[in-house]
């Protein structure tokens, strides 16, 4: 009891905030200014504990040792990961995928499979989104197949995508023939939970992916990537880099879906607008 009341005093200092912070952004790109500090303190209270640590001081001694490092860093980073995503968020970028995108590949790329990649997918409400709004169009199409591929920094998070349970409250966007065609009610009707049916589970491909990392994972080329409010965690710089790195994945024609608060003006990216944080990618020369 008295060391669980050791961590909950426990206080991190500016001192080591910034080794933190410098030592988040670096590896994540997210960017830690010092108005976030009571928001790292209170989500690293967790590790303390799971560690027997009883100071700041100590947690940051031991991130910076090689162990610490190696074993540390990839909780941490769970412990900061914002994650916050909806069924239909956004539903504008939905329409279009089912209006303009899919018709358009239907039209020029029939027997072909079309491939989206969900960069950034949280607790997987967007990438299963998306194979229900592509199921949903097919109906029944054979010409073409598809698959999404979801990547997210945080293995907690990626945990949850991976279950596929999600709430009432969160299924709520969903419309209610999609509900009942797409989702599994729990046979216990006081947890009113709902699992996605395999069949669009199956479609999903998770995997972890740091978008600092010099080089994604990732060997295919896709037809369309969301990559939504996922930018406005990183300096404009780094920004730049992220979605210099998604388009080297993108084919010529592809389709860029950003988050309604973003913006790529005066980025110089191969990319032509098409609506407000949509793009297609230039054809290559």
């Amino acid at each position: 009891m008295e060391s669980i009341q050791n961590v909950y005093k426990a206080e991190l200092s500016d001192k080591d905030f910034g080794t933190l912070s410098n030592i988040i952004t670096r590896e994540t790109g997210i960017k830690m200014p010092i108005a976030k500090k009571v928001m790292l303190q209170a989500r690293l209270k967790r590790r303390l504990t799971a560690l027997k640590l009883f100071s700041f001081a100590e947690y940051t001694k031991f991130v910076l040792s090689p162990e610490g490092f190696s074993t540390e860093l990839i909780h941490m980073i769970d412990a900061v990961s914002t994650n916050k995503t909806d069924f239909f968020r956004e539903p504008v970028h939905f329409e279009l995928l089912r209006e303009v995108v899919l018709p358009r590949f239907l039209e020029h790329s029939s027997g072909q499979l079309f491939r989206v990649w969900s960069a950034g997918c949280s607790s997987g409400e967007e990438p299963y989104n998306i194979a229900m709004v592509i199921d949903d169009f097919l109906k029944g199409r054979s010409q073409i197949d598809y698959y999404v591929r979801a990547s997210d920094i945080s293995t907690a998070i990626l945990r949850m995508a991976i279950n596929a349970v999600y709430t009432e409250q969160r299924v709520l966007p969903v419309p209610k023939y999609m509900l009942h065609k797409y989702f599994m009610r729990s046979k216990d009707s006081n947890k009113k939970l709902f699992k996605v049916v395999p069949e669009i589970r199956n479609k999903v491909q998770f995997s972890r992916i740091n978008f600092m990392d010099d080089t994604f994972k990732v060997p295919e080329r896709f037809d369309v990537i969301f990559c939504r409010n996922v930018l406005i965690y990183f300096d404009r710089p780094t920004q730049k880099m992220v979605v210099s790195k998604l388009l080297r994945h993108l084919k010529p024609g592809g389709y860029l879906f950003i988050g309604h608060s973003e913006s790529l003006i005066d980025m110089n990216l191969p990319l032509t607008g098409v609506r407000p944080t949509v793009f297609r990618k230039n054809k290559e020369e």
